[in-house]
């Protein structure tokens, strides 16, 4: 037994609400036919949607078998549409690349039915409408009755209690809507079927009720259900005591399987329907690919330059870093002020006859000087090494402090140019080239400390030959350009071309005489066994009476190779082995690198020497006495609340405190 009491539905556009249906209650007994006529939009095809479970409506009840229908799941709409209901629907609605057989076994197909008793059910279908010989041909090649048919049989095929069918002589001729209406006749005499139509000869002639519809209302029932039919299914209190316990009570009529569909079977169903329309899905799939590719390449090519610009500029910043003094100059400021540097314009001062002069230059030192900053690195350093998040955000830091790193080449080595032990520092090139004095400003560094991030400059660099990356303080890198070549200047400075040569090429070039180039090349191997010996700078100095005195060259030379006699009670002088151990060329590609000089060092080299120069004597001697020169012994003159620097104390002692430029004592 079907109900439905005081059902509504309401439809919403924007700010506007139709009432297809106003409070509608109707009761259909198990097997009749129940024609619904009515004008167009009165909610004929909105009540039968309902009752199908196709849609919800807005109040009211839906009663199946004594069980409301307000708590039903998705789950339970869904078994109610597989197993109670069968549509037929005007347009046929038939899969036309199916066959009239697979078309009507589709219904068993969610119903989980195996494939040997679908075909059989679906043909005795097929016979029952009188298409048992049309089983195989397609739906195309069949006409508009035959195919109504076959919707009918796709219908009736899963046995459902209810065949609900949308005006299924809409598209048919007189002769062929008279055989449909005869079999759905048929078909009523143990099922109910409920029919939407426009035709009331039709209706008339094979209903055995009629409802009419006006306005989403019903305004007459030929043949209502009475209340001694309902009292008698016992309907009206299994829906009441449903609603009291909030859940449906399904009867075991109800209680069937869910529909499902295998996967197997939905992957033959779509690749069947595929294999009918080959033109359609390759160019489909053609279309469709052209888009994907192109979507692809444009991500791709959006990616690629962003990681591009981004590696730009992570290379450019380690080439160029933001770079923070102890002391500079605010150029901003200073510009500003300098824009006001002109000639007074006033002549009431002026004597007739007279020149002045314009002091620029002077008023343009006095505006540098009043711009000058110094920066507390102290502090800025502390917060660097304590700001968690601010250590997430910088790929790198390198500390600069004021010491130059004083090397010298091995006497025995093969590739020492001279043959003797000397100093291959990176003033050596600048002495030599100052005989002209177009270069005489010329100045480089060949040793530079690396950035402390192997990441970046694996990222930059490609090690060659049997090298590998420095592990320890003592290990260094040499740099060669994306040639393998280093430029001569700097081999003079290393120590693998005799300075004699540059004196040479400059004696020449002031004669006028032509220039010899000569070839130097060494192999990765020899390279690689390049050792280098360092000499801290507070051994230069050694103890004499009651100050210190520079070591002479022929002093510290026997102590780099190890034949200098010291004297009872003298300070031993430390000397540092380096190991060049890889040879590093630029990556392809790469717009700038990050380290700056030929040899590489790594930060653990400058920490090294900062810590040995701090156990010096000289070193602690100078802070444990501030007030006393620790050259001479004398005490400073100075002023009583005169403030200096410890980088005052001595411009050649300087070089010897490398975190000179961040102490200050009151002298």
């Amino acid at each position: 037994m079907l109900s439905l009491r005081n059902v509504k539905k309401d439809y919403v556009t924007g700010d506007t609400v139709v009432n297809a249906l106003k409070g509608v209650s109707l009761d259909f007994r198990d097997n009749e036919f129940v024609s619904i006529l009515g004008p167009s939009g009165c909610g004929k095809t909105t009540l039968l949607n309902i009752v199908g479970g196709l849609d919800r409506y807005t109040d009211g009840d839906l009663i199946i078998n004594g069980v409301s229908t307000k708590l039903y799941s998705d789950g339970d709409w869904d078994a109610y549409r597989n197993h109670t209901i069968g549509f037929v629907f005007q347009t046929y609605n038939l899969i036309m690349h199916q066959t009239v057989l697979a078309n009507v076994e589709l219904a068993l197909t969610l119903s989980g039915v195996s494939p040997k008793e679908r075909k059989e059910r679906a043909a005795a279908a097929l016979e029952r409408v009188g298409l048992g010989d049309q089983i195989n041909k397609m739906p195309n090649q069949l006409s508009g009755g035959q195919m109504q048919r076959v919707a009918i049989a796709r219908a009736i095929v899963n046995d459902p209690d209810i065949i609900l069918a949308d005006e299924p002589t809409g598209a048919l001729d007189t002769q062929t809507s008279v055989q449909v209406m005869d079999i759905l006749k048929e078909i009523s005499k143990d099922k109910l079927i409920i029919m939407v139509t426009h035709n009331p000869e039709l209706a008339e002639q094979y209903s055995t009720r009629i409802v009419r519809l006006s306005d989403g209302e019903l305004i007459s029932d030929t043949m209502p259900v009475t209340a001694g039919e309902l009292e008698s299914k016992g309907c009206i209190e299994q829906a009441v005591e449903a609603e009291k316990e909030e859940k449906p009570h399904k009867s075991r009529k109800n209680a069937k399987k869910k529909p499902s569909m295998s996967l197997f079977t939905a992957l033959s169903l779509s690749l069947k329907n595929l294999l009918t329309k080959k033109a359609r899905t390759v160019l489909v799939s053609f279309a469709g690919s052209i888009g994907i590719i192109g979507i692809a390449l444009i991500l791709s090519l959006s990616d690629g330059f962003q990681m591009y610009i981004n590696k730009v500029q992570e290379d450019t910043l380690s080439g160029y870093p933001l770079t923070i003094e102890a002391e500079t100059v605010d150029m901003s400021a200073m510009v500003s002020a300098m824009m006001g540097i002109t000639s007074d314009d006033k002549n009431e001062n002026k004597d007739p006859n007279t020149v002045y002069a314009n002091n620029m230059m002077s008023k343009m030192l006095t505006s540098m000087m009043q711009q000058q900053v110094e920066n507390n690195l102290k502090d800025f350093k502390k917060t660097l090494i304590e700001n968690e998040d601010l250590k997430e955000k910088i790929t790198a830091i390198k500390y600069t402090y004021d010491f130059t790193p004083q090397i010298y080449f091995d006497k025995d080595h093969p590739l020492n140019a001279t043959k003797k032990c000397y100093q291959v520092s990176p003033s050596m090139v600048g002495e030599m080239v100052s005989m002209s004095s177009s270069m005489s400003n010329f100045g480089f560094a060949p040793w530079t400390e690396m950035l402390d991030n192997r990441e970046l400059l694996e990222s930059q660099y490609d090690l060659i030959g049997n090298s590998k990356w420095p592990e320890s303080y003592n290990e260094v890198v040499i740099v060669v350009d994306k040639n393998e070549e280093i430029n001569d200047y700097i081999l003079y400075s290393l120590g693998l071309i005799n300075p004699e040569e540059m004196y040479e090429m400059m004696q020449n070039l002031m004669a006028g005489k032509p220039i010899v180039e000569k070839e130097h090349k060494y192999t990765y191997d020899e390279i690689l066994d390049i050792s280098y010996k360092l000499m801290l700078q507070a051994d230069y100095y050694k103890m004499s009476g009651n100050g210190y005195i520079p070591r002479t060259d022929d002093e510290i030379l026997q102590i780099i190779d190890g034949t200098y006699t010291y004297a009872p009670g003298e300070e031993m002088a430390t000397v540092i082995d380096i190991d060049v151990v890889g040879i590093i060329k630029p990556k392809e590609g790469v717009s700038a690198t990050s380290v700056a000089g030929t040899v590489g060092y790594l930060s653990s080299l400058t920490e090294r020497i900062i810590d040995l120069t701090n156990e010096k004597p000289i070193v602690t001697r100078q802070f444990n006495v501030p007030d006393r020169d620790v050259f001479s012994g004398l005490p400073f003159e100075a002023d009583a609340n005169a403030q200096y620097t410890l980088s005052m104390v001595d411009k050649y002692f300087m070089s010897a405190l490398p975190d000179v430029t961040d102490t200050q004592a009151s002298l």
